[in-house]
């Protein structure tokens, strides 16, 4: 059973934090509405290591990939065609699964 109190919690505020512009604020706020409390205080925890250094380390490198990953920009998605081969397989594959439902009916006499 572990005694020590080596648990680290890291508090971070978004709206009044001066190491980010406003756009990224905003950005944050949306992206990370789900892990915010209601004051938009992102709060993330650690208790994995005996060590409090350990946690620490632990919480502030989750902290840093968390608001990274809440930065990135989505690249935009570029239209592609389907290709001629493609659109032939599909076309082959309706009309086997027709002949196959044509075939489970009765004969015409």
């Amino acid at each position: 059973m572990n005694k020590t109190s080596s648990k680290v919690v890291v508090q971070y505020d978004i709206q009044n934090s001066f190491a980010i512009n406003e756009e990224e604020k905003t950005r944050l706020l949306n992206k990370l509405s789900s892990r915010l409390t209601n004051d938009g205080v992102l709060i993330l925890d650690s208790s994995e290591s005996r060590s409090q250094h350990k946690n620490k380390e632990l919480v502030t490198d989750r902290l840093m990939e968390v608001i990274t990953q809440a930065l990135k920009k989505a690249k935009p998605r570029k239209k592609t065609k389907p290709s001629r081969a493609s659109k032939l397989k599909r076309l082959k594959e309706k009309k086997t699964l027709s002949e196959k439902k044509a075939n489970r009916q009765r004969p015409e006499l």
